[in-house]
């Protein structure tokens, strides 16, 4: 009960840090406690599924946050600016998009999360489609602005129709959820 509700408190203090924060540092040590807090909640059954979903959630996730970092520093390179509304480096918006996409499972990143969310426990499950999103989407409208609109809207698009016609194939309910997770977040 105890480590539970240590993690419980670690997904909250992650998600504020990320949502509050105007610094990048800041928002990538939130990103990166989330991750950290909710790893042993994906793997509590000892199940080698839920091990697998574990290490696939904990590889995508650090990816992700390793392209974030990295587009924070090439933006600070060139424009001296660590501010997160002060994205103006157009490869860094690029990086920056396709890490936020990857954070969310957005189309063409979304392989992971079927299979993460096949392998979590329920309510692990429910807080992957929901609470583990607000951040990286805080994230994307802090930066939206800056962002490519034509990338974005096509990424939309793509999740929204293949988020759902995948969907349409599936026989588990945790791979329904999930892609319809996907086709929401294209909505």
């Amino acid at each position: 009960p105890q480590a539970k509700l240590i993690f419980t408190i670690s997904l909250l203090l992650g998600t504020t840090i990320t949502i509050s924060s105007n610094h990048w540092i800041m928002a990538w040590a939130g990103l990166e406690i989330n991750t950290l807090a909710i790893l042993p909640m994906i793997s509590k059954s000892h199940h080698p599924r839920a091990i697998e979903a574990a290490t696939k959630y904990f590889l995508t996730q650090a990816t992700a946050s390793a392209l974030v970092l990295f587009s924070s520093m090439t933006n600070a390179w060139y424009t001296g600016q660590w501010d997160i509304t002060q994205l103006t480096h157009p490869t860094s918006c690029l990086i920056l998009t396709s890490a936020i996409a990857m954070k969310l499972g957005l189309v063409p990143f979304h392989f992971w999360f079927p299979e993460v969310l096949q392998g979590s426990p329920l309510i692990t499950g429910l807080l992957l489609s929901t609470m583990m999103k607000f951040p990286p989407i805080t994230l994307l409208f802090m930066t939206s602005p800056s962002l490519n609109s034509t990338l974005l809207t096509c990424m939309a698009l793509l999740s929204a129709a293949l988020g759902g016609w995948m969907g349409l194939n599936q026989t588990q309910i945790r791979k329904i959820l999930a892609f319809s997770s996907i086709s929401h977040l294209g909505w």
